[in-house]
């Protein structure tokens, strides 16, 4: 009898995600040995975050599954449902797909439900990107519960890795992998800047740079407050091409967006976008002169360019930063001061801690090794050097 193929079963929630992992998911598509399954939720399905399941299509992959799960609101009760909305959507979508393995990434609510439900329903989880810290988000806990829920490790940097090794997870499931926005970047073919200002309508200047800025749910000083000091500082800013990729849908996300966009409305510098699509993401920032805001696509993706990062406020507290990064206090004079050193400093020799651009192979490889079993389910607490029992 021939051998069933092992069902992953990976699940993303914005746009985010889908650019780190759409060539993981093209890896495993391809690999005679195993079968993709794609659940889609969050962000993609919602019209105002731009419906960028449509890109999932066009880049070839089939949807298995759409878990509806946002509500209207962007209130914390709102996110608070809509975490509890996701668990009996993804319970009916993880029935019906029977996967052997969830491939679940990082630390968003959306993911959270699906863990919860996965757990449940006892399928092995493999997790992406824990062991990371950000101080300033409720992502950290969710991050770190995902740890503790999942029985795979694949993590970017060694730091990380023992950090997850300290929350009593078998050393022999942490890998260090990098990540796989590393391998897009070392492979994609990128749009040169006037390809891309074509394509955007978007008439770049002298100087330029790329802003994202998400909810900061931990913060004591409000996101709008926040944000305000950012768009304050930039208002002075007028003879520089600014490019905006909108807010998520955290608590107070839809706020910030109906302000980003009074913003913009009468700024010809100023282009705000729902969603560049990974490959415009990249190419972006392959032309512009810095990355300001909160993303983590700031420590991640933009030290491969040899761009430096403004990393305003405690968002990204504690995460891994390459010497690219330069941190300011979500304050106008601060913001302003660390966009003008930013423009004065030489990235070029910056090196990403992130990795080597060879993560995918590492995970799939490691995904097909996997003994899922009944054995792999029921995890014993490993306590590590720095740990004592008394």
């Amino acid at each position: 009898m021939k051998k069933q193929l092992r069902k992953i079963c990976a699940v993303t929630g914005s746009r985010a995600e889908y650019g780190l992992l759409k060539s993981l998911f093209r890896a495993i598509a391809d690999d005679a040995a195993l079968t993709l399954q794609i659940v889609v939720t969050g962000m993609h399905l919602s019209p105002e975050f731009g419906l960028t399941y449509k890109e999932i299509l066009a880049d070839g992959f089939q949807i298995d599954a759409n878990v509806e799960m946002l509500l209207s609101g962007d209130s914390n009760v709102a996110v608070a449902k809509s975490t509890g909305l996701g668990v009996i959507s993804f319970a009916d979508a993880f029935d019906r797909l029977q996967p052997d393995l969830l491939l679940l990434p990082g630390d968003r609510f959306e993911i959270f439900s699906a863990a919860q439900a996965g757990l449940i329903m006892k399928i092995p989880i493999a997790h992406l990107f824990g062991g990371d810290t950000t101080e300033g988000a409720f992502d950290e806990a969710i991050r770190h519960s995902l740890t503790k829920m999942a029985h795979i490790h694949f993590v970017t940097n060694e730091e990380s890795a023992a950090r997850v090794r300290q929350l009593g997870e078998d050393p022999a499931s942490v890998h260090v992998v990098g990540t796989p926005a590393l391998d897009q970047i070392r492979s994609l073919n990128l749009m040169n800047r006037e390809e891309l200002a074509a394509d955007l309508g978007f008439a770049f200047r002298k100087q330029n740079m790329i802003v994202t800025f998400h909810p900061v749910t931990l913060a004591s000083q409000s996101s709008d407050d926040q944000f305000q000091a950012l768009l304050d500082s930039l208002a002075e800013l007028d003879d520089m091409g600014i490019i905006f990729t909108k807010p998520n849908s955290d608590p107070e996300g839809r706020k910030l967006i109906e302000i980003l966009e009074s913003f913009a409305e009468n700024r010809n510098n100023v282009a705000v976008y729902g969603s560049l699509g990974y490959l415009r993401y990249l190419s972006a920032l392959a032309v512009v002169d810095v990355v300001v805001g909160n993303s983590s696509s700031g420590l991640y993706e933009a030290p491969s360019f040899g761009i430096p990062t403004v990393n305003i406020g405690d968002r990204q507290k504690g995460r891994l930063q390459s010497t690219s990064v330069i941190n300011s206090e979500p304050e106008k004079c601060a913001i302003l001061n660390a966009i003008e050193k930013a423009l004065a400093t030489d990235c070029s020799a910056t090196v990403n801690p992130y990795g080597d651009g060879h993560a995918i192979p590492r995970i799939v490889e490691a995904i097909k090794a996997l003994d899922i079993s009944r054995g792999l389910l029921a995890k014993k607490f490993h306590w590590t050097s720095d740990m004592s029992a008394d």
